[in-house]
């Protein structure tokens, strides 16, 4: 699902809003009706696209002003004029369906790659520029700022086959039942031709499409290839259109035939929708979901085989791998890109505030270091400038209508002075199954050296003093010497509301960790603290040296 660009870009991808109608330049990757939604109500020049997606999206929308498209093309580069600055787009295949592109804009504001939808194997990445493609352990000679990422099965571990090894499983299936009369092929999505003409090709059969219950399809496919086509509704392979009530109509079908005593018709879905839903499905139909190899028939006679148009969340960590970019914003809903792994480890990551890319969010240097206490327990927010606060407030915004989680986190344990905190656009950064690891700012601890006394307070500070301390009847001793002449009290104050301070937090006075909380800080790539020194302990220096006194 799109979601709105930042307010300090020109342009807009793929959103029609009103929000998105202040952008002074527009772009649509390809002619799904999801991409193309509130087009008639915003639509404004000039908007960038493929000359068969505007084809499409004129089909689909003829009330549209034709003059609105300006082409761009496969490889294409424009050079556009804009008064706060030029900038380039360039168009590369993002091998989804017939006419999607994926867009790379490289200007003052930074290089910003954003996919659409798409599925990024290695052909589709080898069509980049070579400076942003780096090799397996090496990182690219210039990085990508920001990839906004088609991430709709970032959270599924499925194995999706090659989309030409799909097709040829549903040539396969279709072999092995010769004995069906009919084949119903639930291909009406766009981006499912290619099956379509590999089947008739195979087979050397035409293909019936019922133009009245299927009218855009049919108008899609006549555009395509319209030498598939077959007005003969008696042909063997037919377009059965996929939803609504898929299901319902395949047993229809099937308890027709049966009633008359003929063969069952043989009905294929190719899609990885339904390997990747697995709500209400039984242990038997789970198992052999994970067959992603091969055809596998459900319950209602309905044969499925694995064909994607989206990237698996294999070739998204592969994809990420290669390109390295500093930031990954999930352009589909819950910010799946969150689940990925690559992203994980760029949370814990230093970034340099000087690139353009954060001078576009309008991110300053001087980032508070404290950490809200009333701040949810696994969300920690990062002051910033008004214009960050203006676009972490256009995503908040934005996530009520589209299901998008896109907001501004930083790490929660402390950096030095030099390094500030880092910030991400990833989303929520999940710190740990329990926030109440986390709810009090964590210090690294300070080991007491002789020279040291300490005071009491909730965050047990360590004042060093280097002067000699006057004593009474003139005398003069270090602070190694005469600790307890100074502190005695002050310790036994501090044991007491130390104590009561550490026993809230999830760190304790013990050497010895609890295995889960090394767990969760490894998993953060965090050090895991030393333990604080024993008060105990101290004190106990403190008897040993006034009796050398």
């Amino acid at each position: 699902m799109p979601i709105e660009m930042l307010k300090g870009l020109p342009f807009s991808v793929d959103t029609w809003s009103p929000k998105s109608s202040t952008k002074r330049y527009h772009f649509l990757t390809h002619a799904h009706k999801d991409h193309t939604q509130g087009i008639c109500a915003y639509a404004s020049y000039p908007i960038y696209c493929s000359h068969l997606t505007k084809t499409l999206v004129l089909q689909h929308y003829p009330q549209l002003d034709e003059s609105f498209f300006v082409g761009i093309e496969v490889g294409q580069c424009l050079v556009i004029k804009d008064s706060d600055g030029d900038f380039t787009v360039t168009a590369f295949d993002a091998n989804h369906c017939p006419g999607a592109l994926m867009f790379l804009y490289e200007g003052k504001f930074g290089n910003i790659l954003h996919t659409g939808d798409c599925r990024l194997t290695i052909e589709c990445l080898q069509q980049l520029p070579l400076k942003y493609v780096g090799t397996p352990g090496k990182e690219p000679k210039c990085r990508i700022d920001c990839i906004f990422l088609d991430c709709t099965f970032g959270q599924s571990p499925l194995k999706m086959s090659s989309r030409q090894s799909a097709i040829q499983q549903v040539i396969n299936c279709i072999w092995k039942h010769p004995q069906a009369p009919t084949v119903y092929l639930t291909c009406d999505l766009l981006g499912h031709e290619e099956i379509l003409v590999h089947v008739s090709q195979a087979f050397g059969c035409k293909i019936y499409v019922d133009k009245v219950k299927t009218p855009e399809c049919f108008q899609a496919l006549e555009l395509m290839v319209p030498e598939i086509l077959s007005e003969d509704s008696s042909s063997r392979f037919q377009l059965f259109d996929g939803f609504p009530k898929l299901y319902q109509r395949a047993e229809a079908k099937i308890s027709e035939a049966r009633s008359a005593c003929q063969q069952e018709p043989l009905i294929i879905r190719p899609s990885a929708q339904w390997y990747a839903c697995d709500d209400g499905i039984s242990d038997i139909e789970g198992r052999k979901k994970e067959r992603c190899d091969q055809p596998v028939k459900d319950i209602f006679g309905v044969w499925h085989i694995c064909y994607s148009i989206h990237s698996s969340k294999e070739e998204l960590e592969w994809a990420l791998q290669l390109l390295a970019p500093r930031w990954v914003v999930s352009t589909t809903p819950s910010c799946k890109a969150m689940e990925l792994d690559y992203v994980k480890r760029c949370i814990n990551q230093h970034r340099n505030f000087d690139d353009p890319f954060w001078q576009l969010l309008g991110f300053t240097m001087d980032l508070e270091s404290v950490v809200d206490a009333a701040t949810s327990p696994d969300v920690v927010e990062v002051s910033s400038s008004p214009l960050a606060e203006s676009n972490a407030q256009d995503y908040a915004d934005n996530s009520q209508s589209t299901a998008t989680s896109f907001s501004i986190y930083r790490q929660s344990h402390l950096s030095p002075p030099s390094k500030p905190a880092p910030v991400t656009l990833f989303g929520r950064v999940r710190f740990g199954r329990d926030g109440s690891y986390f709810k009090h700012e964590e210090k690294e601890p300070i080991l007491p050296d002789n020279d040291s006394v300490l005071r009491g307070s909730d965050e047990l500070e360590v004042i060093s003093f280097k002067e000699e301390v006057e004593v009474e009847e003139g005398k003069t001793l270090t602070i190694s010497e005469g600790l307890d002449i100074r502190s005695k009290e002050i310790l036994m104050h501090t044991e007491t509301e130390y104590c009561r301070h550490i026993s809230e937090s999830a760190v304790g006075l013990s050497k010895s960790y609890n295995p889960s909380l090394r767990k969760i800080y490894r998993s953060m790539n965090v050090r895991v603290p030393r333990p604080l020194p024993s008060l105990t302990e101290l004190m106990n220096e403190t008897k040993r040296a006034k009796r050398r006194l």
